[in-house]
């Protein structure tokens, strides 16, 4: 789709590209050559009324939040509009995520636990700020090549739906993060596993402190008896799609002539955006450096200032034709808002559906102190959207709980369950899944015998 020629307010475009249900992510070279993240909103998405208002201010709510010195989130440098094009431009690589190293294979569980403590802390921070991350799952936690953990897409979610997560939404992502770091360590590190698991449980019970204190405080049955980033490290230096640096990266970036007309959306300049009023400890009003953007746009006004000067009457008139145009717009902005309700309501666009679910245990015996790994599939129709599920086991009345991010271009997924079985017993042991939301329930299970 793109090339390296390609750009958007001097940042370099890469022919590394992917889909989510914001719109098109790419790998981008800033303008002063480091990796950065440049993501074009799907234009039936940000052209609804209200969502890029809602973006803008999602946005400039995390810089303020980073400039006050919060450090887990991946900074944004701009939001910019191209014509009927809206971008979204990082300061920081986006790439590698969670998911990518998940998916070429277990992560290190001092580095699992790294990741957890650090999501969960940068969190906790948030919430204590008075907003929330609102889509907390692995394609949303990058890790730097430093082995850090930082949040990406903070709020958007729930700016293109016009909604306001609460914290146990929050909760509950990390959950299914803890959960699925867990049953990826299959039979590798068992004791790991259940600490992940009991910090999950926590997560859902007692809060993110609670569970992040559960990892800190029970950490001595990790390998090695530490959390570390080293591990995490080393698996997103060899995941990173510019582990070494491109050529034209070494280059300063121009600014591409036929990129067009390009206006900040995050700050008119000369003009106060306004205090933004956060919780305790976190501060306001701080002056952040003029962006690419908008030196192109101060430039731009700076010229047609000197060209066209109007008449005192002209002015006159002209405000009179903007004081009708702004009520023609008012009235024009309820009847759509009115319609966009309508439209999220009643629309016929396809909605999340569940398909079918299986769920599949080992056939063989399993022997003393096992931890037994049950898969569950869901199939879906294909679309974007939210899972919610439990799991359920015969031989205790624990109930395990998951949220599940569904894509758009994907219809299978997994959700495992880890169990631990412990004792002299000959039982045979049930787990059951049942998925919640999108409805109708859906129940499956399957069965293994223990015998110690």
């Amino acid at each position: 789709m793109n090339n390296p020629g390609n750009g958007i307010a001097g940042f370099r475009l890469t022919e590394h590209t992917w889909m989510t249900e914001l719109g098109n992510w790419i790998d981008a070279i800033s303008p002063d050559g480091r990796r950065a993240g440049a993501l074009l909103f799907d234009p039936k998405i940000i052209g609804l009324p209200g969502v890029r208002d809602r973006v803008v201010h999602t946005v400039m709510t995390d810089q303020r939040l980073v400039l006050a010195g919060l450090s887990g989130l991946i900074p944004v440098a701009d939001v910019v509009a191209a014509g009927d094009q809206v971008w979204l431009l990082t300061a920081q690589a986006v790439k590698p995520t969670l998911s990518d190293l998940m998916a070429a294979g277990p992560v290190d569980p001092g580095g699992a636990a790294s990741l957890l403590v650090e999501t969960a802390q940068t969190l906790l921070t948030l919430h204590a700020s008075g907003v929330t991350h609102g889509s907390v799952h692995p394609g949303t936690v990058v890790i730097t090549a430093e082995g850090a953990a930082l949040l990406s897409e903070r709020g958007l979610s729930d700016a293109i739906r016009g909604r306001v997560s609460p914290r146990e939404r929050d909760a509950a992502g990390w959950g299914s993060l803890a959960r699925g770091l867990a049953a990826s360590f299959g039979q590798s590190a068992p004791q790991a596993a259940a600490l992940f698991e009991r910090a999950a449980v926590a997560a859902s019970t007692l809060g993110l402190a609670a569970a992040r204190d559960t990892l800190v405080n029970e950490r001595g049955v990790l390998p090695g008896g530490r959390i570390s980033r080293d591990g995490l490290a080393r698996a997103a230096r060899g995941r990173s799609a510019f582990a070494q640096a491109p050529a034209y990266a070494q280059a300063p970036v121009a600014v591409p002539r036929d990129e067009g007309d390009i206006v900040t959306l995050l700050h008119v300049p000369g003009r106060s955006a306004g205090p933004v009023q956060f919780g305790p400890g976190v501060g306001t009003q701080t002056q952040r450096p003029e962006t690419p953007a908008e030196r192109i746009w101060r430039s731009g006004r700076e010229e047609t200032s000197t060209v066209h000067r109007p008449d005192r009457r002209a002015g006159r008139a002209s405000r009179a034709r903007r004081r009708r145009t702004i009520l023609s717009s008012a009235v024009f902005a309820v009847i759509m808002a009115g319609a966009i309700l309508a439209w999220f309501k009643l629309s016929d666009a396809p909605e999340l559906a569940v398909k079918s679910i299986n769920v599949v245990a080992p056939k063989k015996t399993q022997g003393c102190g096992s931890a037994v790994v049950i898969t569950g599939t869901v199939v879906t129709n294909g679309e974007a959207g939210e899972i919610t599920y439990e799991w359920r086991k015969n031989l205790d009345k624990d109930i395990v709980k998951g949220t599940l991010r569904t894509r758009a271009d994907q219809t299978s997924y997994q959700v495992p369950l880890r169990w631990t079985l412990q004792g002299k017993s000959n039982v045979k042991a049930t787990a059951t899944l049942r998925v919640l939301t999108p409805g109708p329930v859906r129940t499956d299970k399957a069965s293994f015998t223990y015998k110690c």
